[in-house]
């Protein structure tokens, strides 16, 4: 693998930008292990908490693929590319202790690849996940990635996950993380806000030393032939449309928070163009979850690869990339004016022939 991948994520260090991002086939070893021989540059292990709800919520879960007339396809590699994908999730199903020793062993891997294993807890009630959170770095993990930005908390069980949408609140949270470990702190907060660049700068402010943006959508798909929503009820929504929100939220978050404080792209990206689209948005590296989940662990190299010929191509390396486009944006005031250039883009009158009148 090229030295060109190389980027750095605060202190720490990986081999290329390509983050294998948790969902449900990061629950079991074998998957994980997959993933790490697959070529990630760091690798989620499923996130959980001391909730015993968000556990038995992974019973309930369902996913669902739809093609862009939200119509249901069958789930695998041959899903059309412009998927969208509807779920009900849940967290990793083990009890903690179980967890941790899996995490452990899935590490001492992970270092043999040269690879990042990040360890992943979710918000539940904060002081018990401060008590988790110490166990992690006891057990010798490199890092902690802290999840408080799940789209779920107002659908799921009372107490079983959290979704933080105001700045003090973020500060608040993350500051007693950080009293309580010395880990690096990889916070990941949710897209339902506009005042995501302001959560991030909350989470770096007490002590984070990335923030991964942003957490999947609530959304309703409701059924034509049933008039029922599908799955029954609200879900989480992701696709490849969401890649330009997310570049959105990198690039006014960078603007914000200059280039010395490192983002994590995550949701919308499927492939080595759309992690380098996210990083020119401000991304030092970009996770993967969907697009492996519903294609195969095929999608980690094939993404590294691609990645590694873009840069090639552009003579330049991965580092280099970060935050190109996002330093070029301007705002709508700035941009040249065009007379009635709009005039161009308005459909004829008539339909059909008649004249509209």
């Amino acid at each position: 693998m090229s030295a060109a991948l190389e980027v750095t994520v605060g202190s720490l260090r990986l081999k290329n930008p390509v983050i294998a991002a948790a969902a449900e086939h990061m629950i079991d070893a074998a998957g994980v292990r997959a993933a790490i021989a697959a070529g990630a540059g760091a690798v989620v292990v499923k996130s959980t908490n001391e909730s015993e709800a968000a556990k038995e919520q992974l019973r309930r879960a369902e996913y669902l693929a739809l093609d862009a007339d939200w119509r249901p396809v069958p789930w695998g590699p041959a899903a059309p590319r412009d998927v969208t994908l509807a779920t009900r999730s849940g967290l990793a199903p083990q009890p903690f202790d179980a967890w941790l020793e899996q995490t452990v062993a899935l590490d001492r891997l992970a270092r043999a690849h040269d690879a990042l294993l990040v360890p992943s807890l979710i918000l539940a009630d904060l002081d018990a996940a401060l008590g988790l959170a110490r166990r992690v770095e006891q057990a010798g993990l490199r890092l902690l990635e802290f999840n408080i930005g799940t789209p779920y908390a107002s659908q799921a069980a009372k107490g079983a996950v959290s979704t933080e949408l105001l700045p003090g609140r973020v500060a608040e949270i993350v500051g007693r993380l950080r009293a309580a470990v010395s880990l690096p702190l990889w916070i990941k907060i949710t897209g339902q806000s506009e005042r995501v660049p302001e959560l991030a700068a909350a989470a770096f402010g007490a002590g984070a030393q990335s923030v991964v943006m942003a957490g999947r959508l609530l959304g309703l798909v409701p059924d034509l032939d049933s008039h029922e929503p599908m799955l029954g009820t609200s879900l989480g929504i992701g696709g490849y449309w969401n890649l330009p929100l997310t570049c959105h939220w990198l690039a006014l978050s960078r603007a914000r928070l200059g280039p010395g404080a490192p983002l994590i792209g995550i949701n919308g990206a499927r492939d080595g163009q759309d992690v380098a689209r996210m990083m020119l948005a401000g991304a030092s590296a970009v996770g993967l979850a969907s697009a492996v989940m519903l294609r195969g662990y095929g999608v980690l190299p094939d993404s590294v690869a691609q990645l590694e010929r873009y840069l090639a191509g552009k003579g330049m390396t991965a580092a280099a990339l970060i935050g190109r486009a996002a330093d070029r944006r301007r705002s709508f005031a700035e941009m040249p004016p065009l007379g009635e250039h709009w005039r161009e883009f308005i459909p004829p009158t008539g339909i059909d022939g008649a004249t509209g009148e």
